[in-house]
């Protein structure tokens, strides 16, 4: 790895190819143990057309938006880094987003573009109900693997499982697209480079979507300078990552800022082979991929390294070359990382950050990993713990972890207001408790706001409560977060019914048809009226305490 810092991402990714050439760079496992391969000489001409593309064929603008939708696959760098390299905005969307919350977020973004899996593009009609995206590129998961395999993947999705079916909307095949842009008149290296040379490294690079510190999803605007600095701050934090002959299981969603960050940029800064999982359930699609390629690194949340370790296959044979994992995105538990080091003789390093700060903030050092603490500040990173005053607190007392440094983003897309509130005196307010020890440790203890944290990801309960109001025959509803006997908090919905012929049964299929499966209440329990303030707030707190109680049906 060149020691001399990219100024622009789209640098990142030509310095890497440059170096790495004909070196494997990413590689997508399915669970039938077939696989493609691409380089990074391959990713960099690859993305160099869908770049020429985007500008040249489609006469984009920088600062335009282009939306992905894919799962982790071959076609996610290509798409990615075209769109640096075109000085258009990222926007990241979940692939298991449902029509409601796409439209939403293309609401919000109003992308000019959008790639998206075609097992996905089914939604695309309800999607852009309020936005009509002008310009549809559709991929699939099997993009630039092989013929052979590709074409019997295609055959099973189309007629086994079905999961594939026509295209609901006018749009061009990606791999058309990067046909179109080679066949382009217009299209040199010098293009390309003439691009490069006019991004300026405090442009928004990306758009990543994240209910924040108030619950409401909103766009945090992240710069090539965040994006950058993120990147050698990680590096230098772990500089056992550099070791050469790196291989990455990325189980995590690429569209996820933790795995964007460090298993995307950070590894292919590196020259690492990243191997992409596009649906890491059930764990044994996992298996394949730690008997065929020397794992040496792999990121996770607690669930899946929990996950892991119960799994027979995994404890027979655990991966022989992991030196390291880390773990974000949700608290560890302190048993799973114990068990996970005697499962696999290698450290689980957990870290924290935020989708605003690019996300990493603190990480836990290799050599003096202090399990049930998220680590010490990154380099050029303040980490401090405030009152509700906004007062600095000593180091040891508890408050709201604020932090300043150079990854953390210049504010919420076209929201002035809730970037107003959520900075005070240069330091961007995490919304998080926690409390810095004398060595300089960060302990988070628990979130300020009501937040749910399901297999790592933010659970708003308003988002849920105002689902729930929307059917028919629903009073009111009040949601919280529960923890099982695992340890993992599950989604509760209290309900109040005005037609008292409504089901849980009939509840869940609503929330199936307009929310992602992890925000679907695990758990409905009905109630004649729910315990409120003198002002009329629902005191969510107070339906903890109805849980708790004996003498209260649980059903």
């Amino acid at each position: 790895m060149t020691n001399t810092a990219p100024s622009s991402l789209s640098q990142l990714v030509r310095s890497a190819a440059n170096e790495f050439s004909a070196t494997p760079a990413f590689t997508v496992c399915l669970p039938n143990g077939m696989n493609g391969t691409l380089t990074f000489e391959m990713v960099d001409e690859l993305s160099d057309a869908f770049a020429i593309y985007l500008r040249e064929v489609l006469a984009l603008e920088p600062g335009d938006r282009v939306a992905v939708q894919v799962p982790n696959s071959l076609s996610f760098p290509v798409a990615a880094f075209g769109i640096f390299k075109a000085q258009c905005i990222l926007v990241n969307v979940n692939p298991l987003y449902t029509s409601s919350e796409m439209a939403l977020q293309f609401e919000d973004a109003t992308p000019s573009a959008l790639v998206i899996a075609d097992v996905f593009a089914d939604k695309l009609p309800e999607a852009m109900r309020n936005h009509n995206i002008p310009n549809v590129i559709v991929t699939q998961v099997s993009e630039f693997i092989p013929y052979l395999p590709q074409k019997i993947i295609r055959l099973v999705q189309k007629y086994w499982d079905r999961s594939v079916r026509p295209v609901p909307f006018p749009h061009i095949k990606l791999i058309d697209a990067l046909e179109a842009a080679r066949q382009s008149n217009q299209r040199s290296q010098s293009i390309v480079d003439g691009f490069d040379k006019a991004t300026n490294a405090d442009a928004t690079a990306c758009l990543q979507y994240t209910g924040g510190t108030t619950g409401i999803p909103k766009g945090a605007m992240l710069t090539h300078n965040n994006l950058l600095a993120n990147v050698e701050q990680t590096l230098k934090a772990i500089p056992s990552m550099a070791e050469q002959h790196q291989t990455i299981l990325t189980a995590l969603p690429l569209y996820h800022i933790f795995a964007f960050t460090v298993n995307l940029l950070c590894f292919f800064r590196l020259g690492a082979q990243n191997i992409l999982i596009p649906n890491p359930r059930p764990l044994i699609n996992l298996k394949r991929s730690f008997e065929n390629y020397p794992i040496t690194w792999m990121s996770g949340v607690n669930t899946l390294f929990n996950g892991l370790t119960r799994e027979l296959w995994f404890q027979d044979s655990p991966p022989k070359n992991l030196r390291f994992s880390t773990a974000g995105g949700m608290a560890m538990q302190t048993a799973v990382a114990e068990r996970w080091q005697q499962v696999t003789q290698s450290p689980l390093l957990e870290g924290y950050g935020l989708t605003e700060t690019s996300p990493v903030l603190a990480f836990n050092p290799l050599d003096q990993n202090r399990i049930g603490s998220v680590g010490v500040p990154l380099s050029s990173t303040e980490i401090t713990c405030i009152d509700d005053d906004g007062k600095l607190l000593p180091i040891g007392a508890t408050g709201e972890v604020a932090v300043k440094g150079p990854q953390i983003m210049k504010g919420y897309w076209q929201n002035p207001d809730e970037t107003e509130a959520s900075f005070q005196d240069g330091w961007f307010k995490t919304g998080d408790i926690g409390r810095l020890d004398q060595d300089g440790y960060l302990h988070i203890i628990d979130r300020k706001k009501d937040v749910i944290i399901v297999s790592g990801f933010n659970v708003y309960p308003t988002e849920i409560e105002n689902c729930l109001a929307t059917l028919k025959g629903v009073a009111e509803a009040a949601v919280v977060g529960v923890r099982d006997s695992n340890a993992n908090e599950v989604v509760t919905a209290f309900v109040v019914l005005q037609d008292k012929t409504l089901s849980e049964a009939s509840l869940l299929e609503y929330c199936q048809k307009h929310l992602t499966n992890y925000k679907i209440p695990k758990k409905i329990i009905f109630r004649d009226e729910l315990p409120k303030s003198p002002v009329g707030k629902i005191l969510r707190k107070d339906l903890h305490l109805i849980l708790t109680s004996p003498s209260e049906p649980s059903v």
